[in-house]
């Protein structure tokens, strides 16, 4: 493994990140929506940064598997427990690949009604898109490098590493 983003520099972003969000939705509760499993601690440390109020819920859907390789397939494993519907509604998301899970579940949610649905994604591949998706805030454009660490995981290893690195 090779250290790509350091601890510091994350949550210098995730910072960053939680002052725009917070400036965008001034005065409105937000849904957060975090994006099982990978996402659970970038939206942890955002939400706790956040300034308007939020609720939370979690939504699970794979296309990696045990592997390295998006399969390109999305599967649905655990719905919101929450209405979306009239509500301003964030996906929290750890990386932005294909585009494929992201968009699938965008339009998921914005056909349940919510007043407004944003995406903020820690990690974002461009060169790798299949799917025109582009989230509303990023935190790094990153290469076509396989990630671990800060939430992601290889085979469910590695999401406890501060940093975020490249595994080859």
């Amino acid at each position: 493994m090779k250290i790509l983003l350091s601890e510091k520099k994350i949550q210098l972003r995730v910072r960053a990140l939680a002052r725009q969000i917070s400036k965008d939705f001034s005065g409105k509760e937000v849904l957060l929506v975090g994006v099982l499993k990978g996402a659970f601690i970038f939206m942890a440390d955002l939400a706790r940064k956040m300034t308007p109020p939020v609720k939370m819920d979690f939504v699970r859907l794979a296309s990696y598997g045990s592997g390295t390789q998006s399969s390109g397939k999305v599967k649905f494993l655990k719905d919101l427990e929450t209405s979306v519907q009239g509500k301003n509604v964030l996906i929290i998301e750890d990386i932005v690949d294909t585009g494929i899970t992201l968009q699938y579940l965008y339009q998921r949610l914005q056909a349940r009604k919510p007043r407004s649905l944003k995406v903020v994604a820690l990690l974002d591949k461009m060169e790798r898109r299949k799917v025109n998706f582009q989230p509303d805030y990023v935190g790094f454009q990153i290469k076509d490098h396989f990630v671990v660490g800060y939430g992601l995981d290889c085979g469910e290893k590695y999401r406890n590493l501060p940093g975020i690195y490249t595994l080859k």
